[in-house]
Order: structure tokens, then C-alpha cells, then sequence
């Protein structure tokens, strides 16, 4: 049989109309390439917005880790020949759960791992430790949803002292732009110095804070004034080196993982962006290990891990937290 001939803007299939014979009775081999097709994870933020303070405290035994807080002494004015006031100083009791725990399990057969020009182990293993970490993010950050300080660090009246810094809330976010807001927007930068500010009325330190936005709002800061290099500290633009760095003593960091939509337990379209200090958020993890065992089912190996964990805002005034929307 002919083949065809090819033409402007045509390209007859190699074989023509006839099968590849060669190729299914085996003469002509399939290859797998030994590279594989690279994964991309979503960042993850804990380590760098958490402290670990009371995890020593819960490795090797125990459900909970009961956490003594300093009291605060009441000064009072004195005066000649008056009654002193007697106090006796009491701090709250906080206590951190150890009630969370994430597992994998996965099985590679004998057979499979003889035949198999890849370590899968070793790709699975790494595979489930990005994966663990996602959903633990995932778990924290929809977890301490609620967990700044009530009317002082979040909603629509926030600021210990001022009292009227809107953070918005669920059903009345915060329209957030890049810059020349318009009624009922607010940009972003302004958004950021608001989160500051609930942050300075509360006394927290200003080193080591941090802000953790979406992806969207992160854009924004780009296009923001701050891309003029002097006004962000750095040598060159945002817009060619593509750090954000930070922003009004805040170091940012991005992230996909933040509560949104009705998922996270806001309103369509809603994001929660959290800002704060380490102090307030501590984790603790009691068992992470990853083990492998023979099957006894079959003939494998068995490769599985395992991670018990909790998490606490201890201190809601170093917790900041914003509804946002985009525009």
C-alpha cells in the first residue's frame, strides 16, 4: 500500500495506514525514561510563624503539656495614711493538646521493586514528607482562625488603643488593591500598617514579626509603590529580583495553604491573612517516624510514617488576623 505524500501544512504518520508491526509484536521496544516529571509543592510556613517551646516537654510522655502564664500586677496610686490594697497574683493555665495525628502507609512488592529501574522507597519517602508537612500547614492555619485576641487583634474595630482599625471579617472583608483604592477598598500597604499597628498597641516586639499572605495579595504588594526599590531597602526592584523581604518590620511570607472560600469557613471568594510574632503560636510534636517492615500479607515491604502533634495560640495579642477579598 502507498504511503502519502506529504504536503504544505501536512505530515503523513510515519507508518501510513498500515500498524507498526514491528513495534507490537516487540522488535521495537518501549522506553521509560528514568527521569520523571518534577513535582511542585505548595510552601510551607509553621517553622518559620511557630515556636517549639514546650516540645521537650511532651516526647516521651503525655497528652497534654499545661502551660503557666505570668500574671499581670496591678499598680495602684497610694496615699498617706491609706489601706493598702492586698493582691494576690494569679496567672491563667493554658493547656496544649497533643490530639492530632497524620500517617502514611504505602507497600512496594518484591516483584515490582526487582523490576523497577527506580528507588521508589526513596521517592515515596520523599513524596510523603512534603505531603505531611502540606497538611499540617493546611490544619494550623485553618486552626488558629479566631485565635487573635477578640476586638483588640481582629474584626472591624481593632487596635487595643486606637479602636478603629477595620481587619474586616467574614461577610465584610477587606477590599484589598495595589494602590489607588477606591470607597470601600483599602490598599495593600495600608492593610499592612494597620496589621502593624494592632501589633505596637499591644507592645508586641518588632523583631521577629511576621506576615503570612495569598498569592494574589503578595502580587499586589509588587505592584504596589513598594516595587520602587528605595521605599522596600533593597539594592534592586522587587519586580527583578522577586523577594518581598519586608515590609514595616514584617517578613513575609507567601502561601496557598491559608483558609478561604467556604472551605476554610469564610465566605466565597474570602482569604484570612495572618500576622503576628512567634511567641504567639507554639507546636509541639511528640512521635515523627518513618519505618519500614515486611508485609505479612504478601511479599513487600511496607514504608510508613507517622506524625501526633498539637498546636496553641498561647498569646492572641501577638496574633494578628485580616479578612481580605480581591477586587
Amino acid at each position: 500500500m502507498p504511503y502519502g505524500v506529504a504536503t504544505v501544512g501536512s505530515t503523513p504518520p510515519l507508518y501510513g495506514p498500515v500498524a507498526n508491526t514491528l513495534q507490537a509484536t516487540g522488535f521495537i521496544p518501549e522506553i521509560w525514561s528514568g527521569k520523571l516529571v518534577e513535582k511542585f509543592y505548595a510552601s510551607t510556613v509553621l517553622t518559620a510563624i511557630s515556636n517549639t517551646d514546650y516540645e521537650g516537654e511532651i516526647k516521651n510522655q503525655g497528652d497534654k503539656v499545661k502551660i503557666r502564664t505570668k500574671p499581670t500586677i496591678t499598680i495602684r496610686s497610694y496615699l498617706a495614711d491609706g489601706t493598702l490594697t492586698l493582691e494576690r497574683p494569679s496567672g491563667n493555665v493554658l493547656d496544649l493538646l497533643i490530639d492530632k495525628g497524620q500517617y502514611f502507609n504505602t507497600i512496594l512488592d518484591d516483584v515490582m521493586d526487582v523490576q523497577s529501574d527506580l528507588n521508589n522507597m526513596s521517592m515515596w519517602s520523599d513524596d510523603a514528607a512534603q505531603q505531611m508537612k502540606i497538611v499540617i500547614d493546611t490544619d494550623v492555619l485553618k486552626g488558629i482562625l479566631g485565635g487573635a485576641t477578640a476586638t483588640f487583634n481582629r474584626g472591624i474595630a481593632a487596635g487595643k488603643i486606637s479602636a478603629n482599625l477595620n481587619l474586616g471579617i467574614t461577610t465584610a472583608p477587606i477590599i484589598t488593591v495595589a494602590a489607588t483604592p477606591t470607597t470601600g477598598q483599602v490598599d495593600i500597604l495600608t492593610l499592612l500598617m494597620r496589621m502593624g499597628q494592632v501589633l505596637d498597641e499591644q507592645n508586641i516586639p518588632e523583631s521577629g514579626r511576621w506576615v503570612v499572605l495569598p498569592t494574589w495579595a503578595a502580587t499586589l504588594i509588587k505592584t504596589s509603590e513598594l516595587r520602587q526599590a528605595y521605599l522596600s531597602g533593597d539594592g534592586v526592584s522587587m519586580l527583578r529580583n522577586g523577594r518581598l523581604g519586608q515590609v514595616d518590620r514584617f517578613t513575609i511570607y507567601v502561601s496557598n495553604l491559608l483558609p478561604n472560600g467556604t472551605t476554610g469557613g469564610l465566605a466565597a471568594g474570602e482569604f484570612a491573612c495572618y500576622a503576628g510574632h512567634s511567641h504567639g503560636l507554639t507546636f509541639a510534636s511528640q512521635v515523627n517516624k518513618v519505618e519500614t517492615l515486611r508485609s505479612e500479607m504478601t511479599f513487600g515491604n511496607i514504608l510508613r510514617g507517622l506524625q501526633v502533634y498539637g498546636y496553641k495560640v498561647v498569646d492572641g495579642q501577638a496574633l494578628c488576623e485580616a479578612i481580605i477579598k480581591s477586587a
